[in-house]
C-alpha cells in the first residue's frame, strides 16, 4: 500500500473516531435535556448536529477521491466503502439524538415524559453512552471481541423499548395519547441509535476479516 494512500485512510479512520465522540455527546446532552426539561442543552444538540453533518461529508468525499484517484481493490476497497457506510451511521445517530432534543424543545418547560419513566430513560441513555464509546472504540483498534459488549447493550436498549410500549399500552396508562406517542417516538429514538451502533461494528467486522456484511433492521 502506498504511503500517501495509508495516511488518507487514517485520516479517515481518525474522523469517523471523533464522529463516535461528537455523537455519543449529543445524545448524553439530548438525555439531559430529556430528563431536566433544559432548554439551553437542547439547543445546544440541535446546533451542534451541523458539525457532525459536516464531518460527514468531509469523509464522503475524501473516500469518493480515494477510488476515483486510487482505484483501490480488494481489501482497500472493503476499507474504504466501510468508511463510507459506516460514516453515514454515525450521522444517523447524531440525527437521533438531535430528534430527543427537539422533543425535549417541543415540551418545554414541561417534561416531554412522565415522572415515573425518568429511570427508565435515564438507563437509555446510560447504554446509549457505553455503545457509542464502545463504538469508536472498535474504529479505533479494530479490536472486535468488543462487539460482543455493543450487541449485549443494544438487546438491553430493546428490552427498554419493549417495556416502554407494553406501559404505554396498558390500560393503567393514564397520561393520555399525547405522552403515549411522545414515550414511543423518543424509545424509538434510542433503539435505531443502538441499531446504527451495532451496523458500524459489523462493518468493522466487515473490514478486519473479510467475512460478509450482516445487515441490522434499522
Amino acid at each position: 500500500m502506498q504511503p500517501e494512500f495509508q495516511e488518507q485512510l487514517d485520516t479517515v479512520n481518525r474522523e469517523l473516531v471523533e464522529m463516535t465522540r461528537l455523537v455519543g455527546s449529543a445524545m448524553n446532552l439530548a438525555t439531559q435535556s430529556l430528563l431536566d426539561a433544559d432548554l439551553t442543552l437542547a439547543e445546544s444538540v440541535i446546533a451542534a448536529d451541523a458539525r457532525i453533518d459536516t464531518l460527514a461529508s468531509d469523509i464522503e468525499e475524501r473516500c469518493f477521491d480515494l477510488i476515483s484517484l486510487r482505484q483501490p481493490t480488494a481489501g482497500d476497497l472493503r476499507v474504504v466503502i466501510g468508511g463510507l457506510r459506516i460514516a453515514a451511521s454515525l450521522e444517523r445517530m447524531g440525527d437521533l439524538a438531535e430528534h430527543v432534543a427537539k422533543q425535549a424543545r417541543l415540551r418545554y418547560p414541561r417534561l416531554s415524559i412522565p415522572q415515573e419513566l425518568r429511570g427508565t430513560f435515564a438507563e437509555m441513555g446510560g447504554l446509549a453512552e457505553a455503545i457509542v464509546s464502545k463504538t469508536g472504540a472498535v474504529i479505533a483498534t479494530q479490536d472486535v471481541s468488543l462487539t460482543a459488549d455493543i450487541a449485549r447493550h443494544d438487546e438491553q436498549v430493546d428490552r427498554l423499548h419493549r417495556d416502554l410500549f407494553t406501559i404505554v399500552l396498558s390500560p393503567s396508562w393514564s397520561h393520555g395519547v399525547e405522552a403515549a406517542i411522545d414515550v414511543t417516538l423518543l424509545s424509538r429514538y434510542y433503539e435505531r441509535y443502538a441499531d446504527h451502533a451495532v451496523s458500524v461494528t459489523r462493518r468493522v467486522v466487515t473490514i478486519v476479516t473479510g467475512a460478509p456484511y450482516v445487515g441490522v433492521s434499522l
